[in-house]
This record gives C-alpha cells, structure tokens and sequence, in this order.
C-alpha cells in the first residue's frame, strides 16, 4: 500500500510540474494583473490625480448624461457607472459615429476628463482577456485557470509534509530554498488560492464549456438571455426621435426601491429615440451577490416597466461565486487581504518556474530547451511587472491633449514588457536578472516623484508607498545578485566544473 501511495504521490509530483510549467508565464500575467485589479478604482484615481471633485451619484449620472446627449452622435446605448466612495469619476462606455469608446467623466461637468487613460481597467481586462481577440483571449484565460487548479490539487496530494515545511525555510541552499519559498507561498493563502482559481474558471465557463447551453438554445442567444434575465427590457429602436424625460427622478425612484442602496450602473438604450430604455442596477458594494437587481423606466416619460430581483437559487449561488471573485463588496481590510492572496499567488507561480529550472541545472547541464525556460523566465517574470511600471510612467509623461493617449499608454506597456523580454531572451540570466529587475525598481521609485504632491488624495498616497516598498524590496534583491555576480565561486561549484 505504501509503495502504491508513494508511486500516486510521484505521480501527482510530475503532474504538478509540467501543468505548472505549460502556461506558467500565461498564469503569472493573469495573476499580476488580476492582483493588481483588487484596486482597479484606486489605481484609476492614482492616475488621474487632478480629478478630486466629488458629487451625488445622482448628480453625477446626470451630468454625464447631459454630456452625452450633446455630444454623442447615433448612439445605441450609453453605458454608466456612478461614483462611489472608491471611484470619484463617472465610468463610461458608448459608441459615437460608430466608434465604440471608453471615457473617464467629471462628476460634476459630465465632461470627459483632460489626463485620458483607462487606469485600472487595463489590468482588469488585461486580467482575462490577455489582449487577444475575443473569443481568444477569454478561452486562454479559462485554459490556463483550469492548469491552475489542477496544479493546486496535485501539489496538495504530492506534498506529505506540506503544513510542516510551511515553517521551514533554508537560505542559501539552493534547490531546497527554492522549494521552501515555494511552499511557503503556496500554503499560507491556499483556501484563497483555491477559491480564487475556483471562482475565476465559473466566470467564464459559459464561454469554456458551453455544450449546455447549445444544447438547449443553439444559436438563439436572445432566448438565454431573456429565461437568464427575465426582468431585462430590450426593445427595438423606432427612429422616431424623441428627448429623455429628466432622468433624476428615475435614478430616485430607483434608489427607494433599492430601500436606499447606492445606483451602481446605469444603462440607456436607444438614447434619443421613442423606444429609449433606462435600466437601473444595484451597486455590488452592499453585497456578495453580484446585480441582484435591476429597474427599467421608459426613456421618454420616466415611467417604470419592470422591477426585477433575481430569486432563483442557481443563479442566486452563481452570482455569489462570481461576487466572491470580483471582490466588489470588500470593505478595505479584506482588498488588502486578496491583494496579498494574489501576491502571493503571483510569487507562488514565479518561483515554480525557477525551482523548474534550479532543480535541472543542480543535476546536470541545461539542455537546450530548459535554457531557452531559463532566459525567458527573466524576461517574462520581470517583463510583466516592468510593463506595469511603463504603463504609469507613460499617464504621468505624456502631454494631456496627445491623440489616442490611453492607446499611448497600453502601448509603452506592451512596448515595454516586449523588450524586457528580448534582453531576457538574449542576455545570460545572471545578467538579464539584475537588469530587468534594476530597471523595475528605478521606475517604482520614479513614478511617485512624478505624482503631485498631495495628502489629501488616499489613493495617490497609498499608490506611492506601494511603489516606494517595492523599490526598496527590489533594489536589496538587485544588490544581493550583484554582489554575487561579482563573488568568487565557491570552491564546491569550482569541484563540480573539474
């Protein structure tokens, strides 16, 4: 019995290393970014630190509105989300003139706001979609989820003393410090780790698995849509124009049926036509739960046409699983605990891909294969984060009026984690390494001093230090990596090479 328990361990261990392996560094991006999403509201006001106005959602969602009417032509939907106590700018996505756009608006104006950029967005979307094409990106994510998980439940099962070796750590040894950080990364925030993965796979698993529902619908998504939301109101456009009735009234209207619960997004189909719609939903914050429920009005007399909350169990059970992953609802407290769950994640992938490579290079010589893993390791682990830094300098150096300057932005990201990847791929590791991570630690200290200086703005405050602790962190790595570059070597690697 103990040889069959041993050979399931072994078994579990080489699973455990290659499903790690396969879409490690895809896995390592999405858990940066996803990490990096907890604070997708606070990041957005870190990079838009002249905006400090402040007002109603209820006003808010009006003056935008106002904004877009004069402003947006032909439009088919305007796509809202009000401020809250986290974001102080109205969210919105329409389309005008047949370009489908993303804009940042004042509170208080409703005027898009000067320093354009998609904040926190970036890595929210760059978080599962991995900027491919859909469906490609989504499908790649949900793969590399399910990687994720399987890599999660072999580790448990091919690790006997996993809870003991948590408390053991042994600088210095190679390999075995290594797997020691790797364990320990991995086991303090498992039930976070598996609840994540979980959560992350349901998300997406109309997109990954989704034989059911051509099973039953085919191709006729409108009829999922309607027995998924039989509440939501989707009527045609007439092309008979006609104004919107004030929308002030509604939005109160829609707060008193909330019981006094925050709007969280408002959404006008048909803007400027007889058949305009005006929904209404509940903000997530209140709750696990996400869009419990939502309220339709006609556009053009303010009269309500449906009141909808979700009461079915199914839905009910995955709209709490989709809420736990999202992590809407968290007060401050648990955002930084799922900050530092996925951290930890992130670190916990990074250094499986090195153990990967420490663990063959302790045995014998690197082949081919494994020293191309080697070079892009540097590239990909610190070429993802120096995308990141790129990405924040660009928001604080490129002019305001510059064309297209959120492109501008995601594109000093991926110009920027492309070419550490390059330098990764090109140069020895043992240069590559303290490079990039050089470089990620001079831009960490020079993004704070670029920022205004303020108190008075949380998230600016609580951005910088973020970045000053990571410079710090970074820059004693780098020096460690130095001194041993320019170290003797030791006699007993000296032995192993005669």
């Amino acid at each position: 019995m103990s040889a069959v328990r041993e050979g399931a361990r072994q078994a579990m261990a080489w699973l455990h290393g290659w499903t790690g392996l396969l879409l490690g560094w895809v896995l390592f991006m999405m858990c940066f970014s996803g990490t990096l999403s907890v604070f997708k509201p606070e990041i957005g006001r870190w990079m838009r630190p002249e905006t400090v106005a402040k007002a109603d959602p209820v006003d808010a969602i009006t003056a935008a509105i106002t904004w877009l009417a004069k402003n947006s032509t032909a439009s088919t939907g305007w796509y809202l989300t009000a401020p809250d106590e986290r974001m102080n700018i109205v969210e919105a996505a329409y389309d005008s003139g047949g370009a489908d756009l993303y804009r940042a608006l004042n509170p208080v104006t409703g005027a898009p706001i000067a320093r354009e950029t998609l904040g926190g967005e970036f890595f929210y979307r760059l978080h599962f979609e991995l900027k491919l094409p859909y469906p490609w990106g989504r499908l790649l994510a949900s793969l590399a989820a399910f990687t994720m998980l399987v890599a999660l439940i072999t580790g448990i099962i091919a690790h006997r003393r996993i809870f003991r070796d948590f408390f053991t750590f042994r600088p210095g040894k190679g390999q075995r410090s290594w797997l020691d950080g790797h364990n320990a990364l991995g086991v303090l925030a498992l039930p976070f780790h598996l609840m994540i993965t979980f959560t992350g796979l349901v998300t997406l698993a109309s997109l990954s698995m989704p034989w059911g529902i051509v099973a039953a619908y085919g191709s006729n998504l409108t009829a999922l849509y309607h027995d998924m939301v039989p509440g939501a109101v989707d009527r045609a456009a007439t092309g008979n124009k006609a104004p919107l009735a004030p929308i002030a009234p509604m939005l109160r209207e829609a707060q008193r049926r909330f019981q006094g619960a925050a709007i969280g997004r408002v959404y006008i189909l048909n803007p400027g036509d007889a058949a305009a719609v005006v929904t209404v939903f509940r903000a997530d914050a209140g709750q696990i739960a996400s869009t419990s429920g939502e309220i339709s009005f006609d556009g053009t007399t303010g009269r309500v046409l449906a009141d909808w909350t979700e009461q079915r169990p199914a839905l009910q059970a995955y709209n709490v699983v989709y809420g736990l992953h999202m992590a809407r609802f968290a007060p401050m407290l648990l955002r930084w605990l799922y900050f530092l769950g996925g951290a930890m994640l992130t670190l916990t992938i990074a250094t499986g891909l090195i153990l990967w490579i420490v663990k063959r290079r302790e045995r014998a010589p690197l082949s081919l294969g494994n020293l191309i893993l080697e070079r892009l390791n540097a590239g990909v682990i610190a070429g993802v984060p120096l995308g990141g830094i790129a990405y924040f300098l660009a928001n604080r150096l490129l002019p305001l009026g510059v064309h297209d300057r959120a492109g501008a932005e995601v594109s000093a990201a991926l110009w920027a984690a492309a070419a550490a990847l390059l330098a990764g791929a090109v140069l020895p590791s043992k240069i590559a390494w303290p490079l990039l991570l050089g470089l990620l630690a001079l831009g960490c200290t020079i993004a704070p001093l670029l920022a205004p200086l303020s108190f008075d703005n949380g998230a600016l405050v609580g951005g910088n230090l973020v970045l000053i602790v990571s410079a710090l962190g970074l820059a004693a790595i780098v020096v460690r990596q130095v001194r041993r570059l320019r170290g003797p070597v030791p006699i007993a690697r000296k032995a192993r090479a005669t």
